[in-house]
């Protein structure tokens, strides 16, 4: 399956945005771990319907003006990574939960370590809400910078 990427700049640093035909598969940071998400090898297209939304709607995430993403995903990984990724769409903006938290969620409240494992490979980063989990004594783990923004977000808000 062929896949397209185009990048943008953002206030956490460049972003590369990777899609399918159908949908957004990756939102990658620029110091990653090439290890972290696995995938072919994308073309670059500036145009792609799907990267240019993304795009769009990650922008209005930054400036404030987005607390939910409306995009078509397609993250790739095992069912129990699928399964950690659900649940993390279903933290609200601006609220964070444990790994604990997660693993209850799932049906699995034993399986904190693991939640955490699948939460790290999470390939759509800001879009599926990583950054949302935090260690079960309230520690941030993940990228304080995006709860930060959520916190400070305001006025009137978009999705």
């Amino acid at each position: 399956m062929t896949l397209f990427y185009k990048e943008m700049e953002s206030p956490v640093g460049k972003l590369k945005l990777v899609a399918s035909e159908k949908a957004l598969v990756a939102v990658l940071w620029e110091q990653e771990r090439p290890d972290r998400v696995r995938l072919d090898t994308p073309k670059l297209d500036q145009h792609h319907p799907i990267l240019l939304k993304a795009e769009r709607q990650l922008r209005e995430y930054f400036a404030g003006e987005r607390t939910q993403f409306e995009l078509p995903l397609e993250p790739r990984g095992n069912e129990f990574q699928k399964k950690v990724w659900r649940a993390l769409r279903e933290i609200p903006f601006g609220k964070t939960r444990s790994y604990l938290d997660l693993a209850k969620a799932i049906g699995s409240p034993k399986a904190s370590r693991a939640v955490g494992a699948a939460n790290g490979k999470n390939p759509l980063s800001i879009v599926i809400p990583c950054h949302r989990v935090v260690g079960t004594d309230g520690a941030l783990t993940g990228f304080a910078i995006l709860l930060a923004l959520e916190a400070r977000a305001g006025g009137p808000v978009k999705g």
